[in-house]
């Protein structure tokens, strides 16, 4: 059924039109409705060191909704502006946790984290690794995961309290969804906004000089976004979230989070073109070939279309093609942690 309806939309509808860079980003964000969002109010919690690195816990407002935590973390005797990161957490069906995923903060974390950095991130949190090659990394909680994170009735019942919850976000994402809809925007428009808000507030920071982005699979998505919508984005980074919609078609849809679908892209252009609608400026994507995710022809045509808007700047595209399921592991991201001091040095 859903083969013939593409055959249906694709006649009628003319999905994934080639517009160019500049206007698919444009269109893009008015169709996605991401919101201008600030970071207001930025205090730091508490600060810390542990080893070699320097941490700070900040937290802002955006406007709505619980304050955002974040981790800002750098080389304990740093000295001048470091080049920055905007690291992204990941989905990965966990919202009770968010930033913690991917950076340490002063206490240990926990069990629920451990598995899922042992299972995606090859048991490393690479915002705290990354800081350790001199960077200095803000990792923080985007709409419904950890301090963003809605307050929803867990029944009790077997596992901790954390996963009890992480099954009761899945079964409201499409609430979230369907809320930012009614209102004109989309869970991905607002999540960007957010991430927008935070990309900028490291910028204005007088210890920090370019600013890159990266993640895995959902928090590549957001990378994705933040490098199409921002062009002050030096280097996007993203890992195992790469695709064409029109390979997911009957297989792997249901795959993936409500984010990944914003209401109207399809009409402009497909996932890769707005990936790659930033044109010559660096992008690296890595493709775990072995990602249950998303089909191996998904992301050969992902590759041929990001290829073809790099034809003028071939060098500024990095493809990473690994033998690996769906993950961020230690070998890809040391290979991201290369480029990104490459593309942000000076």
């Amino acid at each position: 059924m859903f083969a013939e309806l593409a055959g249906v939309t694709e006649a009628q509808l003319g999905p994934y039109p080639a517009l160019p860079g500049p206007e698919l980003r444009a269109a893009a964000r008015a169709a996605m409705g991401v919101l201008d969002l600030t970071a207001q109010d930025v205090r730091v919690e508490r600060t810390w060191t542990a080893g070699d690195l320097h941490g700070e816990e900040l937290s802002w407002t955006v406007g709505f909704g619980p304050r955002t935590r974040a981790y800002l973390l750098r080389p304990r005797d740093a000295e001048g502006p470091l080049p920055g990161v905007v690291a992204l957490h990941c989905h990965a069906g966990m919202k009770w946790a968010g930033k913690e995923k991917i950076a340490d903060g002063p206490e240990e974390p926990s069990p629920e984290v451990r598995r899922l950095r042992e299972a995606a991130y090859g048991g490393r949190a690479f915002a705290g690794a990354l800081a350790r090659r001199g960077f200095a990394v803000l990792a923080h909680d985007v709409l419904a995961w950890g301090s963003r994170r809605f307050p929803l009735d867990v029944p009790g019942g077997p596992g901790s309290e954390a996963d009890r919850y992480d099954l009761a976000a899945r079964d409201h994402e499409h609430v979230v969804a369907k809320h930012c809809a009614a209102l004109g925007t989309s869970f991905a428009g607002v999540a960007a906004g957010e991430d927008l808000a935070a990309a900028a507030y490291l910028r204005s920071r007088p210890d920090v000089g370019p600013v890159g982005c990266a993640g895995l699979s959902g928090g590549g998505l957001r990378a994705g976004l933040l490098g199409a919508f921002d062009p002050e984005i030096r280097a996007v980074v993203v890992a195992a979230m790469m695709s064409s919609y029109r390979d997911l078609i009957g297989t792997h849809v249901h795959r993936h989070t409500w984010m990944f679908y914003p209401p109207g892209l399809p009409r402009l252009g497909d996932w890769p073109d707005l990936v790659a609608a930033r044109a010559p400026a660096p992008l690296m994507v890595q493709y775990a070939m072995r990602d249950e995710l998303f089909p191996v022809e998904g992301m050969r045509r992902a590759h041929a279309v990001i290829g073809a808007r790099y034809r003028d700047a071939p060098e500024a595209y990095e493809a990473v093609f690994a033998d690996v399921p769906h993950s961020f592991d230690v070998p890809r991201q040391d290979r991201a942690f290369d480029w990104l001091a490459e593309q942000l040095s000076g």
